[in-house]
């Protein structure tokens, strides 16, 4: 579609924006939202006709871009057919949609409860742990992100938890892997996962391990950072639920549905979790959509017994419908393959070759469609770009480099020190190259800030 400028409509969408729309995550009046007019694919554009490419789908949810053509076909039968119905009933939209995500989980992840987003399924799936453990504490991991909601907002290490932390949650943090700024001193993969796993248990230890229903964590975190585990991690990890008797989640709502490659993140390393929450990519963000998948032990928890706990709107049939044609569409169209050919053979070389240029790239990691730029001032001392959780001058250069980007018709995706390469899981490679050039170009402004 050829984006037409219609500036007039544009204006008074943003007025109204302005008057009426309370936005998440922001001082009010110290915002500018785009009004945008509409997307296709890997791009969007506004109301002047500007078009920019996507490399944050959406908020890392739009895997397969935005309006394509069948999901949005069975967005239509679905409510022509049957547009909502209450959830204790059999719908074969959900019902469908729930085998379909049961056949790609790994191991006997083969229940499925929906919710309507990730920070609620994140909810739903400490409050199976605590009842089927009988026991009230949950260990997160530092540079997390979980959702948020009270409970997954109070599960989150990072500083968008602050605000709503009353330290009454039940939460232990602990120190994840993460050599690039180890909390280890380590100096290989190896010593930062044997730290990181002993420090684990030590926590476990003295915590108590009568009093931890869960130990949650990002399979591959994703605002945080996109750290990748080192080999062995997770496994150590399960090892050492299983040692406890903790129940092991892991949380896949960013890295699910193809984003790394794989159908879930969790395939990479071999691990099945007992818990396994979902969001996003289910269906490419176009209608609200969630879950847990359930492990046949907790499912049976709750065989005769109640699970206290729903939703009005739980596999809503017009979410589950998108689930079902997103998925089916990922299957026919091979989007999981293609994020992994194109991770591998176009944008990690890529990046790699910018952080070989710019002073500013101090570490490039990721997998699939899931990368992340590591800005530093130095490279040598790895001082970050900006001092962390850094506002309004503080976080000047990280302004400068997003407004770079955007003006060269890229939209990144950047949290603190950190941009996120996360395009659509189905984006070709001439458009990936197009947004890896617009991006050599935006380091530049970011470059001016090193030393």
């Amino acid at each position: 579609m050829t984006p037409q400028a219609n500036p007039q409509v544009g204006a008074a969408v943003k007025a109204a924006d302005r008057a009426h729309v309370f936005h998440s995550w922001s001082a009010q009046e110290l915002i500018d939202p785009l009004a945008v007019a509409g997307a296709e694919g890997s791009y969007f554009w506004d109301y002047d006709g500007k078009r920019y490419l996507d490399f944050s789908s959406g908020l890392v949810y739009t895997n397969i871009g935005y309006q394509h053509p069948k999901v949005v076909a069975a967005i239509q039968e679905q409510a022509a057919t049957l547009t909502t119905f209450a959830p204790a009933f059999a719908i074969e939209a959900r019902s469908e949609a729930a085998r379909l995500i049961a056949e790609r989980t790994p191991g006997d992840l083969d229940k499925i409860f929906f919710t309507n987003g990730g920070a609620d399924a994140v909810e739903h799936a400490v409050r199976m742990a605590r009842l089927h453990t009988g026991r009230p504490k949950v260990l997160a991991a530092y540079r997390s992100y979980h959702g948020g909601t009270q409970q997954a907002v109070n599960i989150t290490g990072d500083p968008r938890r602050w605000a709503s932390d009353t330290g009454t949650a039940g939460v232990v943090r602990f120190w994840a892997p993460f050599l690039y700024r180890s909390r280890f001193h380590a100096e290989t993969e190896e010593q930062e996962c044997a730290r990181a796993l002993e420090h684990l248990e030590t926590t476990i230890t003295f915590e108590g391990p009568s009093t931890i229903a869960a130990i949650i964590l990002e399979t591959v975190p994703g605002t945080a950072g996109i750290m990748i585990p080192p080999p062995g991690y997770l496994a150590g990890v399960r090892e050492l639920c299983d040692k406890y008797g903790i129940v092991f989640v892991l949380d896949e709502v960013m890295a699910g549905f193809g984003r790394t490659g794989t159908w879930f993140a969790a395939d990479l390393f071999g691990v099945v979790p007992d818990l396994m929450t979902f969001a996003k990519g289910v269906n490419s963000g176009y209608v609200p959509l969630g879950g847990v998948a359930i492990s046949s032990a907790i499912a049976e928890t709750f065989a005769k017994r109640p699970y206290p706990g729903g939703l009005t709107y739980s596999g809503h049939p017009l979410a589950c419908a998108a689930a079902v044609a997103t998925i089916n569409v990922m299957a026919e169209e091979g989007v999981v393959e293609n994020a992994a050919t194109l991770g591998t053979s176009v944008i990690e070389p890529a990046l790699r070759e910018l952080a070989e240029r710019h002073p500013s790239v101090g570490e490039v990691r990721g997998v699939g469609m899931f990368w992340a730029l590591e800005l530093v001032k130095n490279k040598e001392t790895r001082e970050p770009l900006v001092p962390y959780n850094a506002a309004g001058e503080a976080n000047a250069p990280m302004l400068a480099f997003g407004a770079a980007a955007k003006a060269q018709g890229l939209w990144p995706f950047i949290n603190m020190n950190r941009t996120h390469v996360v395009p659509p899981c189905n984006i070709t490679e001439a458009e990936a190259k197009e947004g890896l050039a617009a991006l050599d170009t935006a380091l530049s402004v970011a470059d001016e800030h090193t030393s």
